[in-house]
């Protein structure tokens, strides 16, 4: 199988309601991670194995105008990654589907494709042998053959009962440890053989779908291939992370932190031997980036653990970031702490903000000051161009994009949806 004619199907429909309210407004692909889009961490690791053409299943407005104004037709995105020949990237027409094999349906049929398809999900981070498993694939004769991941909590996923060499018996959804009859959840990763196109197409299928009011991979598609009998097959992925939810996405984030998964940071760690990186490009940006070099090594700044920080990031004085994530054009105050969270772009920070353990969104800005500081905490979740006022106090609260937080508020277990909650959940 010819690596450049291999087509990569990623499905986004949905809502990502688990990851809220960084979705509320953002296609999940797209929420930031570690500086860039998340769907980034995917389509890299395949183009740069040689896939050149990708298909964008997009539900709805928002997944599909997010998507095509990041990338258009591909040339932004190889450009970036130095990709060549280029990547070319098609986005699905204004055709609702049911569900992510409904979608890879409706795409086949408009783009009149019947080639092998590689599906992957744009919201996952993995790392995938291509090559080796296009291998398996193709030793077993396989219709499917799908990517495993070991799990340790077995009654939280659907798991997947194999035979000796591998093959798909059955999916059973969320069992009791003691019934799982292993630990592999289907990491959704697919490689499809042309004929899985006919059986999508077929009239039983249409009926099931019609029944059912969807045709979906995970919940459809898989089950009624093993049932019928179809070589479906297993192939173990050492490392994957669903980073579905934000207490995931801070794991997936140390780990990647702390070397599990490429970066592709392109500058150097500032010291060898440490995972910190300081980005910057332009000579601007490179300013910046020698100026909080400067300040960490004169002591004025502290770097714990692993960090990232973004182009043109400004960080005052006395500091310290620590298993954290800093995107691009920030403004940190002086004496901020911030610990194991992850700060996305263009975030405004007041001197003696404390975050630990938390996600904040894009242009959001926080105020503090010595006698009446801010604290935001325990797994907080916090939406984009969210403005909170000095001395509050958020733990394990959600707040909606766009809402304005009084002056020393405390919220905890909340999740603010509109300005009504704000006044009234207030403590």
């Amino acid at each position: 199988m010819n690596l450049e004619k291999l087509r990569c199907f990623i499905p986004v429909g949905g809502y990502a309601s688990r990851l809220r309210p960084l979705t509320h407004d953002v296609s999940k692909p797209c929420v930031r991670f570690l500086n860039k889009p998340l769907i980034e961490f995917s389509m890299v690791t395949l183009a740069e194995q040689g896939v050149r053409n990708f298909v964008f299943g997009e539900r709805g407005y928002t997944n599909y105008t997010n998507l095509f104004d990041q990338y258009g037709d591909g040339v932004g995105f190889s450009a970036k990654y130095e990709i060549e020949p280029r990547v070319h990237i098609k986005h699905q027409p204004n055709l609702d589907d049911l569900g992510s094999a409904d979608s890879y349906r409706l795409n086949m049929k408009y783009y009149e494709f019947h080639d092998p398809f590689l599906v992957v999900q744009g919201d996952n981070l993995f790392d995938i042998d291509l090559k080796d498993f296009i291998k398996k694939h193709e030793e077993k004769g396989a219709l499917m053959t799908i990517a495993l991941t070991r799990v340790e909590k077995v009654e939280e996923y659907g798991i997947v009962e194999l035979s000796n060499d591998l093959r798909i018996k059955r999916f059973i959804e969320k069992p009791q440890v003691e019934k799982a009859p292993s630990n592999f959840v289907n990491a959704g990763i697919y490689l499809l053989s042309p004929e899985v196109k006919e059986i999508v197409e077929s009239e039983e299928v249409e009926n099931m779908m019609k029944e059912r009011g969807r045709l979906d991979f995970g919940f459809d598609i898989i089950p009624y291939l093993v049932d019928k009998g179809y070589p479906v097959y297993g192939y173990e992925l050492k490392i994957w992370y669903d980073v579905g939810s934000p207490e995931r996405y801070l794991k997936a984030m140390h780990d990647v932190l702390y070397g599990k998964l490429d970066v592709r940071v392109p500058e150097e760690k500032i010291f060898p031997e440490r995972n910190i990186w300081v980005q910057g490009y332009s000579e601007e940006s490179i300013k910046r980036r020698k100026d909080i070099i400067r300040k960490y090594k004169g002591g004025k700044l502290a770097i714990e653990g692993a960090a990232l920080i973004g182009r043109h990031t400004r960080i005052g004085d006395y500091s310290k970031i620590s298993d954290s994530s800093i995107d691009n054009f920030c403004i940190l105050g002086e004496n901020v702490n911030v610990e194991g969270s992850a700060i996305m772009d263009a975030a405004k920070i007041g001197d003696y903000v404390h975050i630990s353990d938390s996600i904040l969104g894009r242009k959001v800005v926080v105020e503090s000051s010595q006698e009446n500081s801010t604290k935001i905490e325990s797994t907080s979740v916090i939406g984009n161009s969210v403005y909170i006022r000095e001395g509050c106090r958020l733990i394990r609260t959600k707040v909606n994009p766009n809402l304005r937080i009084p002056r020393g508020a405390t919220y905890i277990d909340k999740f603010l949806q509109n300005y009504e909650d704000v006044v009234k959940l207030a403590t």
